[in-house]
């Protein structure tokens, strides 16, 4: 079987498009159905905690971040930091989870050198769902008419690339990659690869391979207590 290096440039357009492989909705249809459900969800969520709003973490118009606090935000509490998806367009214990692109952001925090800027976070824990790790591939896409990215760009940020050999601390670091049934082949194939890689440098890593699911609603029911990948996060962050 041949790799992506072997396919048109109609199928890598098609392979990277998410949107195409649901078997719920249309593409367009499905977009707009996630856009509503998460709309839905950050309404839900603001209702019942205290929250600080569009906190600049740079100079940028989309550097801001959004901080849901607990009722009793008096003691000590874990911090999962989430990453939305978009394809980059659209020190207590810190938990990452990223969604598609923001899969991808949060590897690439894992694959930081933290000892050139003075620092060592504890991240604990990180969940990536639907993600992407090898960016080559996108080059030949519709993706990269936004991006401009160049090949040696593409590879500097490719996760897949940059996979240090897991210190102790890093190994502590509980990894977990998620991909939905009805991801296309291709995003499904990076995700098993990345989780060999990870495994390979002595990373703590496990894959949960989403029945019923298409590349939205595997983050959408997030929002349900009961989901399974709900259940997996929280016993994550209790367990650590």
């Amino acid at each position: 079987m041949g790799g992506w290096q072997d396919m048109a440039a109609e199928e890598l357009e098609q392979q990277y498009s998410p949107s195409r492989w649901s078997p719920r909705l249309g593409p367009d249809e499905v977009i707009q159905a996630h856009l509503t459900a998460t709309a839905a969800g950050t309404q839900r969520a603001r209702a019942g905690v205290q929250t600080l709003l569009h906190v600049p973490y740079g100079d940028g118009d989309g550097e801001k971040l959004d901080i849901y606090l607990p009722t009793d935000p008096s003691g000590t509490f874990p911090v999962l930091v989430y990453i939305h998806g978009g394809y980059w367009q659209c020190l207590r214990g810190i938990y990452l989870c990223g969604h598609s692109a923001g899969a991808h952001l949060a590897a690439m925090v894992l694959s930081t050198d933290w000892t050139e800027y003075g620092v060592v976070p504890d991240i604990k824990g990180a969940v990536l769902v639907s993600g992407v790790y090898d960016l080559e591939p996108i080059l030949h896409t519709y993706v990269n008419d936004a991006l401009h990215m160049s090949r040696e760009v593409a590879q500097r940020n490719s996760p897949q690339l940059h996979i240090a050999l897991a210190a102790p601390a890093a190994a502590a670091c509980k990894v977990l990659v998620a991909v939905a049934q009805h991801d296309s082949p291709e995003f499904r194939r990076q995700s098993q690869e990345y989780v060999l890689a990870l495994r390979a440098a002595g990373w703590s890593v496990s894959m949960l391979d989403l029945a019923g699911v298409d590349h939205f609603d595997i983050v959408e029911k997030l929002s349900e207590e009961s989901y399974i990948l709900t259940q997996v996060i929280l016993n994550m962050i209790l367990r650590t």
